[in-house]
């Protein structure tokens, strides 16, 4: 059975969707940094993380209540499922959601929030390139333009040399892998809630699947790294802002949802990607963690990534 979707009415225009995109990676970078101290000050990003995909599930799901159109959305999204319209897997997408989180606890504090980004960025962007070639998202089946692929190597590029300029041997080589994993596993969740979105014809209903999925797994996690460990951290962080991540996962969970139905997984993935290089570094600015800073490299970073959505944002013309 094919997974190309069907066309879905009341897209955002593309200037407009690219604009969401762009802030919404600027929300990423801002969580990264939120989720990231907190699991520093808590010394368990495991719980770090479950705590803020937790509270994201609370607020998104009073959301669902009080709206009417995500209510029956959840109904329409299973009524899609079982007429085969929708595969089951996409409810789960936020699995991968509950990965990036989870990532943001172990390992921006430690690597900060500029070099956690630019991993991050390596996988979302490969993963985003095959995710368009295969059709999982919204817009069907993109195929590889020479611009796009010209696009995706520049971000590649990038990321190469941002990584090999900041290799450090006090820093695990795992805290920049896991990133880098964490980016792959979104650009397929963000195709995937982008089809349950339209599916449902609501983009609350998809972020409250993907708060459901992360959630669970990431509670899972949790509890048995405490039975591993010992049990919980013994108390929690007073700043409030520290628990502002779910709040804002809900926010760019759902924009995204909105924008990928009319940009693509790579470009919506690109797009994203130019606001968290520019919300990192700002970031890495204003709020310093205990992490590697701001160098000279990132701005360059920043700037060619911005060529690099710039080039696949240009019409397609040759396949390959």
């Amino acid at each position: 059975m094919s997974i190309a979707p069907p066309p879905y009415a009341g897209r955002l225009p593309l200037w407009a969707a690219v604009g969401v995109a762009v802030f919404c990676g600027i929300l990423m970078a801002t969580q990264s940094r939120i989720n990231g101290e907190l699991g520093h000050r808590m010394g368990d990003g495991f719980t770090a993380a479950a705590m803020s995909f937790s509270i994201g599930l609370v607020i998104v799901a009073v959301i669902t209540v009080l709206m009417p159109t995500a209510r029956r959305g959840v109904g329409t999204a299973f009524a899609e499922v079982r007429r085969g319209a929708l595969p089951t897997w996409m409810l789960f997408a936020g699995f991968g959601g509950a990965i990036f989180v989870l990532s943001q606890g172990l390992a921006s504090a430690v690597i900060g929030v500029s070099l956690f980004t630019v991993a991050f960025i390596g996988g979302q962007t490969v993963s985003g390139l095959i995710v368009d070639r295969v059709g999982i998202g919204p817009g069907g089946r993109r195929y590889l333009t020479v611009r796009r692929v010209l696009g995706a190597s520049i971000a590649l590029a990038v990321v190469i040399w941002s990584v090999l300029t900041h290799l450090d041997p006090d820093i695990p080589s795992w805290m920049l892998v896991l990133p880098l994993i964490a980016g792959a596993a979104v650009a397929v969740q963000q195709a995937a809630n982008g089809r349950v979105a339209g599916a449902s014809g609501s983009a609350v209903t998809s972020t409250l699947f993907n708060f459901i999925a992360g959630s669970v797994v990431l509670i899972a996690i949790a509890l048995v790294h405490a039975a591993l460990a010992g049990g919980f951290p013994d108390a929690l962080p007073p700043e409030w802002w520290l628990y502002l991540g779910g709040p804002i996962g809900v926010t760019f969970i759902f924009g995204l949802a909105t924008a990928v139905r009319t940009t693509g997984v790579l470009l919506l993935g690109l797009c994203s990607v130019a606001g968290q290089l520019g919300g990192s570094i700002a970031v890495d600015l204003i709020a310093p963690g205990t992490g590697h800073g701001v160098d000279a490299t990132t701005p360059i970073a920043a700037a060619l990534i911005v060529l690099a959505v710039l080039v696949v944002s240009l019409p397609r013309r040759a396949r390959l």
